[in-house]
């Protein structure tokens, strides 16, 4: 089990030089343009955290491994573009980790404010397992009854929908 969980996040890494890649800035205008049609202008894409279920309980420090859904598991943090190809991702945090905490571990976290990544004010959309920030827009945590909170919410909820519908109909 831990074999092929190592193979995988190998390959994941290598095709990080040029599979997975960071988009630049005219690719960051063409993301934006489709984000601005699902009412998020300067939009470049969507952050989610996954968990990746381990087959079996790790001998070593297992129970670090136990996720909020009982299982054993890694986090990893995801983003996507608005055709769901991956520009970024960051693996190997345990399973019990907090979305916000992995991300903040991430080398993407160091370089978070640059204006090489986020320029024109463009940001990333998340939901709320993330910290609202200069260049993360999130869902959020609790309405208390506040319909705009729950308007908002909802207008994230779908411009990810969409997006991930747009991809499977093509």
């Amino acid at each position: 089990m831990v074999n092929y969980t190592n193979r995988v996040m190998t390959t994941l890494e290598s095709a990080m030089g040029h599979e997975i890649a960071w988009p630049d800035h005219q690719q960051r205008a063409v993301n934006s343009a489709h984000f601005a049609e699902l009412d998020f202008p300067s939009c470049i894409g969507l952050v989610d955290g996954t968990l990746v279920k381990l087959s079996e309980r790790p001998r070593d420090d297992g129970e670090t491994l136990f996720d909020r859904k009982s299982n054993y598991s890694m986090n990893v943090q995801v983003i996507y573009d608005q055709n769901k190809c991956v520009i970024y991702f960051f693996a190997g945090m345990l399973g019990s980790c907090h979305d916000l905490t992995c991300l903040r571990r991430s080398s993407l976290w160091r370089r978070f404010g640059s204006a090489q990544l986020f320029d024109n004010g463009r940001y990333l959309l998340g939901d709320s397992g993330y910290l609202a920030l200069d260049h993360l827009v999130c869902s959020n945590k609790k309405t208390g009854g506040d319909m705009d909170k729950v308007d908002f919410n909802t207008c994230i909820a779908h411009a990810t929908i969409r997006t991930i519908r747009t991809y499977y109909r093509q």
